[in-house]
């Protein structure tokens, strides 16, 4: 599908990464096209799968969860039921906000927020050294973020067609 976007498309992906909530209007006047071939593109975009959805972002400390943390497992097991059955299992922990598969050494990252130290140490011992297949686990806390840019670099994407 990339080689079918134009500048057109790419500028409106732009203006909903900012901004989702905008109205059709509101994105049209942006991209400098009218309300109706604006709306029949962004549906165009969300049935491609490109645009896969709308969010709200939250800030988690200001509404309790004081902690972020990234554990790194290997598992003791890489056969792809084992991958499978761990991924699934990470869907259904609410604690774990992002999970990747890695090569090298680790075998997933899971990006984990929390209310506090000892709500991810509760997680840690009972929920993920506990998990079937999990061989080890290595846990750092955030210390800050210096950087939050949820997305993709779209300028990038652009310029490299």
């Amino acid at each position: 599908m990339k080689s079918t976007l134009d500048p057109t498309d790419w500028r409106i992906l732009s203006e909903l990464q900012h901004d989702g909530r905008m109205t059709n209007i509101e994105l049209a006047r942006r991209v400098g096209i009218s309300a109706p071939p604006c709306l029949r593109r962004v549906r165009a975009l969300e049935e491609a799968g490109i645009i896969e959805g709308y969010r709200c972002l939250i800030d988690g400390k200001k509404i309790g969860f004081e902690l972020t943390a990234f554990a790194m497992l290997g598992l003791s097991s890489q056969a792809e039921a084992d991958l499978l059955a761990f991924e699934a299992r990470v869907r259904n922990w609410p604690i774990v906000r992002e999970c990747h598969m890695l090569s090298g050494e680790t075998d997933f990252i899971l990006k984990c927020v929390a209310q506090d130290l000892a709500s991810f140490h509760d997680f840690i011992i009972h929920e993920l050294t506990a998990a079937p297949n999990v061989d080890s686990v290595k846990t750092s806390l955030v210390i800050r973020r210096s950087k939050y840019e949820p997305g993709v670099p779209l300028d990038l994407g652009q310029d490299s067609e």
